[in-house]
């Protein structure tokens, strides 16, 4: 009997590159000459792995997620990662929007690209294990096509395929 290679779908984020992306943003919005003044504020709760927009208007809001989104996207942070809730009423007629760093698979998620690997009908076995998948076949080659079919599907967040063994 061949011996079973493998590999794990996992979906984290660097929180030391969103700090940075975060860093870099705060700094913009402090020169930028459009939201200097603005009263728009950015925060970031490492812990819980959330960020909050505060600002004046929906509108300066949506300028300060767009700066932070660039940057985010300049580290190397897909945008699929950064899950933004609807604007919320602050203090004095401001705006709050309060995103959530996705960080695990969670079970339907994990539940759906289990379902979808299986309808391909290859010869692998799919695993769920807590926050990640494990993916197991006797061919090297039944797992590239796994991870080529999973490269093309879109779950809403960004996945990653680590030890590949």
């Amino acid at each position: 009997m061949a011996k079973e290679s493998s590999f794990d779908v996992v979906s984290t984020v660097d929180m030391q590159e969103v700090d940075n992306a975060f860093q870099q943003a705060r700094k913009e919005l402090s020169q930028r000459y459009d939201l200097k003044d603005s009263g728009a504020e950015i925060a970031l709760d490492k812990a819980k792995g959330t960020l909050t927009v505060t600002a004046p208007a929906d509108f300066v809001a949506g300028q300060v997620i767009d700066v932070m989104g660039s940057k985010l996207i300049k580290r190397g942070i897909e945008l699929s990662a950064v899950k933004w809730g609807d604007p919320q009423p602050a203090s004095g007629d401001g705006v709050r929007r309060v995103a959530t760093i996705v960080d695990g698979i969670d079970k339907e998620t994990a539940g759906k690209i289990n379902k979808d690997i299986k309808a391909q009908k290859l010869k692998c076995k799919v695993t769920i294990e807590g926050d990640k998948l494990r993916v197991s076949s006797p061919s090297r080659d039944t797992l590239q096509e796994v991870i080529a079919f999973l490269k093309g599907q879109d779950y809403g967040q960004p996945l990653q395929y680590v030890n590949y063994r």
